[in-house]
């Protein structure tokens, strides 16, 4: 039986992140992970994570400025990008969050592949005393159209180019579903690079039980590829989260 991780970027919005959290365990969810945690006092954070035994897997680097969305291929802005990496190495660090998603933003051609590799490599090398993992993450054109990041074959150039062993792939199954279809070669071929998967329904990004994705033969074809660690559940709930709960497999508490 697969494991899952909350999303609380999505899920519980209307709780505080460390009732959310709570909200996760009671469920049944084995992690949680987030956005942009930022604005709440990290000790919080941690506390939550301590009462209920939860990892916090991952966190984003901030958007930047209103309309952006990330800073890290944005040629020029390099300082405001470290910013943002330091930032949420720190916070990370702080909550013993595992992996950093580091955001792109919008951007488009050479000069901006080559800020962004300058960007991960910087990423990587602060994060590594950490044990933080470096996630890039491919967006899909009609949910972010201009992202620089689209495909997992760029991804996978990228984190080859830049070398460190800190960098993964984010496979968001949802993402990469509208921009490449043939998810389960993707996953079998990407596997070595992957250091978290996410999914939701496609086209509509709610709850994963329905949908062009077969979810249960997903689960299948990860566990058949050794894959263990919690899945993110990143959708956007047709109602509210708890309604809409009844595909996450229960385990007694």
């Amino acid at each position: 039986m697969p494991k899952f991780s909350a999303n609380l970027g999505f899920l519980w919005t209307e709780l505080s992140l460390p009732d959310a959290i709570r909200a996760a365990h009671k469920v049944g969810f084995e992690a949680v992970e987030c956005h942009w945690p930022y604005d709440t006092d990290p000790s919080l954070i941690k506390s939550a994570l301590d009462e209920t035994g939860l990892p916090m897997l991952g966190l984003n680097t901030v958007r930047g400025k209103e309309g952006e969305n990330g800073l890290s291929a944005l040629p020029g802005r390099e300082t405001e990008a470290r910013a943002a990496i330091d930032q949420a190495i720190a916070y990370a660090t702080e909550i013993g969050a595992q992996n950093i998603h580091v955001m792109a933003g919008f951007a488009q051609g050479h000069e901006a592949e080559a800020t962004f590799k300058a960007n991960l490599t910087y990423a990587c090398q602060q994060a590594a005393p950490h044990g933080i993992t470096i996630l890039i993450e491919p967006l899909n054109h009609y949910d972010a159209p201009g992202y620089f990041l689209s495909t997992s074959a760029q991804a996978k150039t990228i984190i080859e180019a830049v070398g460190q062993p800190n960098l993964k792939l984010m496979f968001d199954c949802y993402h990469l579903q509208i921009m490449e279809g043939d998810i389960t070669r993707r996953l079998t071929d990407l596997m070595p690079l992957i250091g978290h998967i996410q999914i939701a329904s496609v086209p509509d990004r709610a709850e994963p039980d329905h949908g062009e994705l077969g979810h249960t033969h997903l689960f299948a074809h990860l566990d058949a590829l050794g894959y263990a660690a919690p899945i993110g559940a990143e959708y956007k709930p047709k109602t509210t989260t708890d309604a809409g709960l009844g595909w996450l497999p229960r385990r007694s508490r």
